[in-house]
Protein backbone atom coordinates (compact mmCIF):
# COMPACT_ATOMS: atom_id res chain seq x y z
CA UNK A 1 0.00 0.00 0.00
CA UNK A 2 1.29 3.12 -1.14
CA UNK A 3 1.17 6.17 0.66
CA UNK A 4 3.05 8.49 -1.97
CA UNK A 5 0.71 11.66 -2.46
CA UNK A 6 -0.12 13.03 -5.51
CA UNK A 7 -1.40 16.81 -6.76
CA UNK A 8 -5.28 17.23 -7.36
CA UNK A 9 -6.20 16.89 -11.04
CA UNK A 10 -9.45 18.46 -12.25
CA UNK A 11 -11.40 15.27 -12.45
CA UNK A 12 -10.18 14.26 -8.99
CA UNK A 13 -12.20 14.11 -5.84
CA UNK A 14 -11.18 17.24 -3.92
CA UNK A 15 -9.80 16.86 -1.35
CA UNK A 16 -6.79 14.64 -2.25
CA UNK A 17 -3.54 14.82 -0.71
CA UNK A 18 -1.41 17.99 -1.48
CA UNK A 19 2.14 18.14 -3.63
CA UNK A 20 4.58 15.61 -4.26
CA UNK A 21 6.30 11.63 -4.15
CA UNK A 22 6.55 12.47 -0.15
CA UNK A 23 4.97 9.49 1.81
CA UNK A 24 2.51 10.83 4.76
CA UNK A 25 4.52 10.19 7.87
CA UNK A 26 1.30 10.31 9.98
CA UNK A 27 -0.53 7.41 8.39
CA UNK A 28 2.93 5.46 8.22
CA UNK A 29 3.06 6.16 12.35
CA UNK A 30 -0.37 5.54 13.14
CA UNK A 31 0.29 2.22 10.82
CA UNK A 32 3.09 1.62 13.00
CA UNK A 33 1.01 1.67 16.33
CA UNK A 34 -1.53 -0.48 14.67
CA UNK A 35 0.90 -3.10 13.11
CA UNK A 36 2.47 -3.37 16.94
CA UNK A 37 -0.94 -3.00 18.81
CA UNK A 38 -3.00 -6.13 16.73
CA UNK A 39 -0.24 -8.87 18.19
CA UNK A 40 -1.21 -7.88 21.59
CA UNK A 41 -4.39 -8.23 20.58
CA UNK A 42 -4.06 -11.11 18.94
CA UNK A 43 -1.72 -12.71 21.38
CA UNK A 44 -4.10 -14.79 22.55
CA UNK A 45 -5.40 -16.45 19.92
CA UNK A 46 -2.05 -17.68 18.58
CA UNK A 47 -0.95 -18.73 22.07
CA UNK A 48 -4.70 -19.96 23.01
CA UNK A 49 -7.23 -22.43 22.05
CA UNK A 50 -9.70 -19.66 20.16
CA UNK A 51 -12.50 -20.10 23.15
CA UNK A 52 -9.70 -17.76 24.91
CA UNK A 53 -9.57 -15.09 22.68
CA UNK A 54 -12.92 -13.35 23.89
CA UNK A 55 -12.95 -15.56 27.39
CA UNK A 56 -10.32 -16.17 30.02
CA UNK A 57 -12.04 -19.10 31.26
CA UNK A 58 -10.81 -20.42 28.16
CA UNK A 59 -7.14 -20.57 28.75
CA UNK A 60 -5.75 -23.53 29.30
CA UNK A 61 -3.44 -22.36 32.42
CA UNK A 62 -4.42 -21.29 35.61
CA UNK A 63 -6.54 -17.60 36.00
CA UNK A 64 -5.25 -15.71 38.33
CA UNK A 65 -5.61 -11.73 39.88
CA UNK A 66 -2.63 -10.26 37.37
CA UNK A 67 -4.04 -12.32 34.57
CA UNK A 68 -7.40 -11.00 35.04
CA UNK A 69 -6.66 -6.98 35.32
CA UNK A 70 -4.46 -7.44 32.30
CA UNK A 71 -7.63 -8.77 30.77
CA UNK A 72 -9.08 -5.38 31.37
CA UNK A 73 -5.79 -3.46 30.64
CA UNK A 74 -6.12 -5.28 27.32
CA UNK A 75 -9.78 -4.75 26.84
CA UNK A 76 -9.81 -0.97 27.67
CA UNK A 77 -6.69 -0.31 25.26
CA UNK A 78 -6.33 -2.86 22.74
CA UNK A 79 -8.87 -4.83 21.97
CA UNK A 80 -11.14 -3.52 18.91
CA UNK A 81 -9.23 -0.42 18.53
CA UNK A 82 -5.45 -1.52 16.86
CA UNK A 83 -8.11 -3.00 13.96
CA UNK A 84 -10.30 0.19 14.14
CA UNK A 85 -7.23 1.55 13.67
CA UNK A 86 -5.96 -0.50 10.28
CA UNK A 87 -9.95 -0.39 9.16
CA UNK A 88 -9.30 3.46 9.04
CA UNK A 89 -6.08 3.81 7.47
CA UNK A 90 -7.21 0.84 4.80
CA UNK A 91 -10.06 3.44 3.79
CA UNK A 92 -7.79 6.21 3.75
CA UNK A 93 -5.25 3.98 1.60
CA UNK A 94 -8.02 3.15 -0.69
CA UNK A 95 -8.46 6.79 -2.02
CA UNK A 96 -5.12 7.76 -1.64
CA UNK A 97 -3.93 4.40 -4.29
CA UNK A 98 -6.85 5.82 -6.44
CA UNK A 99 -5.88 9.55 -6.55
CA UNK A 100 -2.40 8.62 -8.11
CA UNK A 101 -4.26 6.02 -10.09
CA UNK A 102 -6.13 8.92 -11.76
CA UNK A 103 -3.17 10.88 -11.55
CA UNK A 104 -1.59 8.76 -14.25
CA UNK A 105 -4.51 7.68 -16.53
CA UNK A 106 -5.61 4.44 -14.62
CA UNK A 107 -8.80 3.64 -13.36
CA UNK A 108 -10.75 1.45 -10.76
CA UNK A 109 -9.36 -1.62 -12.54
CA UNK A 110 -6.21 -0.83 -11.13
CA UNK A 111 -7.54 -1.45 -7.63
CA UNK A 112 -9.56 -4.33 -8.20
CA UNK A 113 -6.46 -5.81 -9.20
CA UNK A 114 -4.86 -4.89 -6.47
CA UNK A 115 -7.44 -5.92 -3.86
CA UNK A 116 -7.49 -9.56 -5.77
CA UNK A 117 -4.03 -10.26 -5.16
CA UNK A 118 -4.39 -9.14 -1.45
CA UNK A 119 -7.44 -11.42 -1.42
CA UNK A 120 -4.60 -14.08 -2.43
CA UNK A 121 -2.25 -13.30 -0.07
CA UNK A 122 -5.15 -12.81 2.57
CA UNK A 123 -6.45 -16.91 2.17
CA UNK A 124 -2.75 -18.11 2.05
CA UNK A 125 -2.27 -16.64 5.21
CA UNK A 126 -5.60 -17.76 6.32
CA UNK A 127 -4.90 -21.56 5.41
CA UNK A 128 -1.14 -21.98 5.73
CA UNK A 129 -0.37 -19.91 8.81
CA UNK A 130 -2.98 -18.68 11.34
CA UNK A 131 -6.82 -18.60 11.45
CA UNK A 132 -7.08 -15.23 12.33
CA UNK A 133 -6.65 -13.43 8.98
CA UNK A 134 -7.99 -10.02 8.50
CA UNK A 135 -6.81 -9.28 4.99
CA UNK A 136 -9.04 -11.39 2.57
CA UNK A 137 -12.08 -9.73 4.22
CA UNK A 138 -10.66 -6.26 3.96
CA UNK A 139 -10.07 -7.43 0.25
CA UNK A 140 -13.83 -8.24 -0.04
CA UNK A 141 -14.97 -4.92 2.17
CA UNK A 142 -12.71 -2.87 0.42
CA UNK A 143 -13.98 -4.11 -3.37
CA UNK A 144 -17.45 -2.90 -1.59
CA UNK A 145 -16.93 0.23 -0.49
CA UNK A 146 -14.65 1.37 -4.32
CA UNK A 147 -17.93 3.01 -5.63
CA UNK A 148 -17.94 5.17 -2.31
CA UNK A 149 -14.83 6.82 -3.36
CA UNK A 150 -15.22 9.71 -4.97
CA UNK A 151 -18.27 10.55 -2.66
CA UNK A 152 -18.08 13.74 -0.75
CA UNK A 153 -16.24 13.50 2.87
CA UNK A 154 -19.45 14.60 4.68
CA UNK A 155 -21.29 11.79 2.76
CA UNK A 156 -18.95 9.28 3.64
CA UNK A 157 -19.00 10.20 7.10
CA UNK A 158 -22.70 10.28 7.19
CA UNK A 159 -23.46 6.86 5.44
CA UNK A 160 -20.00 5.16 7.47
CA UNK A 161 -21.66 6.53 11.11
CA UNK A 162 -25.24 5.51 10.28
CA UNK A 163 -23.80 1.94 8.91
CA UNK A 164 -21.64 1.58 12.02
CA UNK A 165 -24.29 2.17 14.68
CA UNK A 166 -26.77 -0.21 12.90
CA UNK A 167 -24.60 -2.91 12.90
CA UNK A 168 -23.27 -2.51 16.41
CA UNK A 169 -26.81 -2.44 17.47
CA UNK A 170 -27.82 -5.76 15.71
CA UNK A 171 -24.68 -7.22 17.38
CA UNK A 172 -25.60 -5.71 21.14
CA UNK A 173 -29.44 -7.15 20.71
CA UNK A 174 -28.43 -10.85 19.61
CA UNK A 175 -25.63 -11.50 22.07
CA UNK A 176 -27.55 -9.54 24.81
CA UNK A 177 -30.32 -11.67 24.15
CA UNK A 178 -27.92 -15.27 25.12
CA UNK A 179 -26.78 -12.69 27.77
CA UNK A 180 -29.98 -11.81 29.37
CA UNK A 181 -30.92 -16.36 28.28
CA UNK A 182 -28.07 -17.49 30.29
CA UNK A 183 -27.23 -15.03 33.32
CA UNK A 184 -30.46 -13.12 34.11
CA UNK A 185 -33.67 -13.92 35.57
CA UNK A 186 -34.97 -14.58 32.14
CA UNK A 187 -33.55 -17.96 31.88
CA UNK A 188 -35.47 -20.62 30.97
CA UNK A 189 -38.54 -18.45 30.01
CA UNK A 190 -40.41 -19.00 27.19
CA UNK A 191 -38.56 -17.01 24.32
CA UNK A 192 -34.90 -17.55 26.29
CA UNK A 193 -34.66 -21.25 26.83
CA UNK A 194 -33.33 -21.21 23.24
CA UNK A 195 -30.83 -19.21 24.03
CA UNK A 196 -29.39 -21.00 27.45
CA UNK A 197 -29.15 -24.28 25.04
CA UNK A 198 -27.23 -22.03 22.55
CA UNK A 199 -24.94 -20.80 24.60
CA UNK A 200 -24.50 -23.93 26.54
CA UNK A 201 -23.73 -25.57 22.47
CA UNK A 202 -21.19 -22.80 21.91
CA UNK A 203 -19.03 -23.39 24.79
CA UNK A 204 -19.22 -27.02 24.17
CA UNK A 205 -18.09 -26.54 20.64
CA UNK A 206 -15.57 -24.51 21.11
CA UNK A 207 -13.74 -26.70 23.97
CA UNK A 208 -13.92 -29.52 21.40
CA UNK A 209 -12.60 -28.09 18.91
CA UNK A 210 -10.02 -26.47 21.44
CA UNK A 211 -9.00 -30.02 22.36
CA UNK A 212 -8.25 -31.19 18.84
CA UNK A 213 -5.99 -27.90 18.38
CA UNK A 214 -4.23 -28.74 21.20
CA UNK A 215 -3.50 -32.21 20.16
CA UNK A 216 -2.17 -31.09 16.56
CA UNK A 217 -0.26 -28.16 17.72
CA UNK A 218 1.03 -30.36 20.79
CA UNK A 219 2.59 -33.65 18.65
CA UNK A 220 1.35 -32.76 15.10
CA UNK A 221 3.16 -31.25 12.18
CA UNK A 222 2.54 -27.80 10.74
CA UNK A 223 0.62 -30.24 7.46
CA UNK A 224 -1.73 -31.45 10.00
CA UNK A 225 -2.43 -28.02 10.86
CA UNK A 226 -2.89 -27.03 7.40
CA UNK A 227 -5.18 -30.20 6.90
CA UNK A 228 -7.27 -29.29 10.34
CA UNK A 229 -8.56 -26.04 8.96
CA UNK A 230 -9.15 -26.94 5.30
CA UNK A 231 -11.22 -29.84 6.92
CA UNK A 232 -13.11 -28.44 10.12
CA UNK A 233 -12.78 -24.74 9.69
CA UNK A 234 -12.84 -24.14 5.61
CA UNK A 235 -15.46 -21.37 5.36
CA UNK A 236 -15.06 -19.82 8.96
CA UNK A 237 -13.42 -16.74 7.51
CA UNK A 238 -16.60 -16.24 5.54
CA UNK A 239 -18.41 -16.24 8.84
CA UNK A 240 -15.79 -13.94 10.49
CA UNK A 241 -17.26 -11.46 7.25
CA UNK A 242 -20.64 -11.85 7.90
CA UNK A 243 -19.95 -11.32 11.84
CA UNK A 244 -17.66 -7.63 11.32
CA UNK A 245 -18.57 -6.71 7.37
CA UNK A 246 -20.92 -4.18 9.13
CA UNK A 247 -18.16 -2.66 10.84
CA UNK A 248 -15.35 -3.06 8.46
CA UNK A 249 -17.19 -1.23 5.91
CA UNK A 250 -18.17 1.52 7.95
CA UNK A 251 -15.06 2.31 9.71
CA UNK A 252 -13.28 2.29 5.78
CA UNK A 253 -15.75 4.65 4.82
CA UNK A 254 -14.69 7.13 7.85
CA UNK A 255 -11.35 6.29 6.81
CA UNK A 256 -11.87 7.93 3.43
CA UNK A 257 -14.13 10.77 5.25
CA UNK A 258 -10.89 11.36 7.74
CA UNK A 259 -8.56 11.42 4.44
CA UNK A 260 -10.61 13.98 2.32
CA UNK A 261 -11.10 16.14 5.09
CA UNK A 262 -7.22 16.32 5.65
CA UNK A 263 -7.34 14.80 9.54
CA UNK A 264 -3.60 12.83 8.06
CA UNK A 265 -2.60 15.81 6.29
CA UNK A 266 -2.76 18.45 8.74
CA UNK A 267 -5.29 20.53 7.06
CA UNK A 268 -7.91 20.98 9.80
CA UNK A 269 -6.78 23.08 12.82
CA UNK A 270 -4.35 21.18 14.57
CA UNK A 271 -5.70 22.52 18.51
CA UNK A 272 -9.78 21.72 17.55
CA UNK A 273 -7.99 18.22 15.92
CA UNK A 274 -6.42 17.70 19.75
CA UNK A 275 -9.82 18.69 21.36
CA UNK A 276 -12.18 16.47 19.66
CA UNK A 277 -9.45 13.63 19.89
CA UNK A 278 -8.47 13.70 23.10
CA UNK A 279 -12.45 13.91 24.22
CA UNK A 280 -12.85 10.76 22.26
CA UNK A 281 -10.72 8.84 23.66
CA UNK A 282 -11.21 9.79 26.78
CA UNK A 283 -14.90 9.70 26.67
CA UNK A 284 -14.35 6.01 24.96
CA UNK A 285 -12.07 4.61 27.58
CA UNK A 286 -14.01 5.81 30.18
CA UNK A 287 -16.97 3.83 29.08
CA UNK A 288 -14.94 0.77 27.89
CA UNK A 289 -13.35 0.71 31.34
CA UNK A 290 -16.64 0.44 32.94
CA UNK A 291 -17.89 -2.32 30.58
CA UNK A 292 -14.66 -4.13 31.43
CA UNK A 293 -15.43 -3.41 35.22
CA UNK A 294 -19.07 -4.88 34.99
CA UNK A 295 -17.43 -7.68 32.92
CA UNK A 296 -15.16 -8.53 36.20
CA UNK A 297 -18.13 -8.11 38.36
CA UNK A 298 -19.89 -10.97 37.27
CA UNK A 299 -17.13 -13.41 37.32
CA UNK A 300 -16.38 -13.94 33.12
CA UNK A 301 -19.12 -15.67 32.72
CA UNK A 302 -18.87 -17.11 29.18
CA UNK A 303 -22.16 -15.06 27.61
CA UNK A 304 -21.68 -11.91 29.72
CA UNK A 305 -17.45 -11.57 28.16
CA UNK A 306 -18.61 -12.71 24.76
CA UNK A 307 -21.85 -9.89 24.44
CA UNK A 308 -19.16 -7.09 26.25
CA UNK A 309 -16.23 -8.21 23.54
CA UNK A 310 -18.34 -8.54 20.51
CA UNK A 311 -21.71 -6.59 21.50
CA UNK A 312 -21.48 -3.04 23.65
CA UNK A 313 -18.02 -2.50 22.63
CA UNK A 314 -18.54 -1.85 19.51
CA UNK A 315 -20.50 1.10 21.28
CA UNK A 316 -17.94 2.44 23.40
CA UNK A 317 -14.99 2.31 21.71
CA UNK A 318 -15.79 4.02 18.48
CA UNK A 319 -14.70 7.35 19.88
CA UNK A 320 -11.76 5.85 21.10
CA UNK A 321 -11.05 4.68 17.79
CA UNK A 322 -11.76 8.19 15.74
CA UNK A 323 -10.08 9.53 18.76
CA UNK A 324 -6.59 7.96 18.80
CA UNK A 325 -6.61 8.07 15.14
CA UNK A 326 -6.96 11.87 15.44
CA UNK A 327 -4.12 12.34 17.73
CA UNK A 328 -1.79 9.75 15.94
CA UNK A 329 -2.19 11.86 12.73
CA UNK A 330 -1.28 14.52 14.88
CA UNK A 331 1.50 13.38 16.39
CA UNK A 332 2.76 11.33 13.40
CA UNK A 333 4.73 14.37 11.43
CA UNK A 334 6.54 15.12 14.65
CA UNK A 335 7.93 12.08 16.19
CA UNK A 336 11.69 11.94 16.06
CA UNK A 337 14.68 10.05 17.59
CA UNK A 338 15.54 6.38 17.44
CA UNK A 339 11.76 4.65 18.91
CA UNK A 340 9.61 7.17 16.69
CA UNK A 341 11.94 6.29 13.15
CA UNK A 342 11.77 3.23 13.75
CA UNK A 343 7.63 2.91 14.29
CA UNK A 344 7.68 4.42 11.59
CA UNK A 345 9.19 2.41 9.18
CA UNK A 346 7.52 -0.48 10.73
CA UNK A 347 4.47 1.15 9.67
CA UNK A 348 5.74 1.42 6.10
CA UNK A 349 6.33 -2.52 5.94
CA UNK A 350 3.30 -2.94 8.12
CA UNK A 351 2.10 -5.75 5.18
CA UNK A 352 5.44 -7.24 5.83
CA UNK A 353 5.80 -7.40 9.49
CA UNK A 354 1.80 -8.30 9.98
CA UNK A 355 2.35 -11.91 7.98
CA UNK A 356 5.93 -11.78 9.37
CA UNK A 357 3.89 -11.95 12.70
CA UNK A 358 2.47 -15.09 11.94
CA UNK A 359 5.28 -16.57 10.68
CA UNK A 360 7.21 -15.75 13.58
CA UNK A 361 4.39 -16.84 15.73
CA UNK A 362 3.95 -20.08 14.14
CA UNK A 363 7.61 -21.58 14.97
CA UNK A 364 6.81 -19.80 18.55
CA UNK A 365 3.80 -21.97 19.50
CA UNK A 366 4.01 -25.64 17.27
CA UNK A 367 5.26 -28.40 19.06
CA UNK A 368 8.03 -29.12 16.18
CA UNK A 369 8.95 -25.90 16.88
CA UNK A 370 9.52 -24.20 20.52
CA UNK A 371 6.39 -25.81 21.57
CA UNK A 372 4.67 -23.05 23.69
CA UNK A 373 1.30 -23.43 22.43
CA UNK A 374 -1.32 -23.63 25.54
CA UNK A 375 1.24 -23.29 28.06
CA UNK A 376 1.86 -19.74 28.84
CA UNK A 377 -0.34 -17.45 30.67
CA UNK A 378 -1.65 -13.82 29.81
CA UNK A 379 1.01 -12.05 31.21
CA UNK A 380 3.80 -14.54 29.66
CA UNK A 381 2.41 -13.83 26.55
CA UNK A 382 2.96 -10.35 26.51
CA UNK A 383 6.69 -11.58 27.15
CA UNK A 384 6.31 -12.85 23.88
CA UNK A 385 4.57 -9.54 22.52
CA UNK A 386 7.38 -7.35 23.99
CA UNK A 387 9.87 -9.47 22.36
CA UNK A 388 8.40 -9.44 19.11
CA UNK A 389 7.88 -5.73 19.33
CA UNK A 390 11.60 -5.51 19.43
CA UNK A 391 12.15 -7.59 16.18
CA UNK A 392 9.60 -5.37 14.09
CA UNK A 393 11.75 -2.25 15.50
CA UNK A 394 15.14 -3.89 15.06
CA UNK A 395 14.43 -5.16 11.08
CA UNK A 396 12.19 -2.87 9.73
CA UNK A 397 14.48 0.84 9.50
CA UNK A 398 17.74 -0.85 8.42
CA UNK A 399 15.77 -3.19 5.44
CA UNK A 400 14.55 0.27 4.19
CA UNK A 401 17.40 1.97 4.40
CA UNK A 402 18.66 -0.47 1.73
CA UNK A 403 15.82 -1.77 -0.22
CA UNK A 404 12.63 0.74 -1.40
CA UNK A 405 9.71 -1.19 0.03
CA UNK A 406 9.41 -3.89 2.13
CA UNK A 407 9.66 -7.74 0.95
CA UNK A 408 5.65 -8.32 0.56
CA UNK A 409 4.81 -4.91 -0.35
CA UNK A 410 7.05 -5.05 -3.09
CA UNK A 411 5.86 -8.17 -4.63
CA UNK A 412 2.18 -6.95 -3.93
CA UNK A 413 3.39 -3.92 -5.88
CA UNK A 414 4.81 -6.32 -8.89
CA UNK A 415 1.49 -8.72 -9.12
CA UNK A 416 -0.95 -5.62 -9.00
CA UNK A 417 0.93 -3.71 -11.64
CA UNK A 418 1.93 -7.06 -13.39
CA UNK A 419 6.03 -5.44 -13.65
CA UNK A 420 8.50 -6.20 -11.71
CA UNK A 421 9.62 -2.76 -9.76
CA UNK A 422 13.58 -1.87 -8.75
CA UNK A 423 13.77 -3.44 -4.76
CA UNK A 424 17.06 -2.35 -3.90
CA UNK A 425 18.34 1.54 -3.89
Amino acid sequence: MTDATIPATPDQPQGAAPVGGDRLTSLDFTRGIAVMGILAANIVAFGQPPLAYTWPEGFLTPRSAVSDWLWLGQFVAVDGKMRGLFTLLFGAGLVLFMDRAWARGAGLGLQVRRLLWMLAFGLAHYYLLWRGDILAIYALCGLAVLPCVRWRPVTQMAVGLTGYVFGALLSTLSLGYLWASSETGLRGSPGFADGARAVEAMIAGERSDGARELAIRTDGSWLDMVAHTAESHTWDWLLTLGQIFTETIPLMLIGMAFYRAGVFAGRLDARRQAMWGWAGLAAGTAATLLLGLWVMGGGFTYARTLFAFIGASLFTRLPAVLGLAALLALWGPKVTGWLGSRTVAAGRMAFSNYLGTSLVMLFVFSGWAFGLYGKLDRPQLYLVVLATWVLMLAWSKPWLARYRYGPLEWLWRCLTYGRMFPLQR
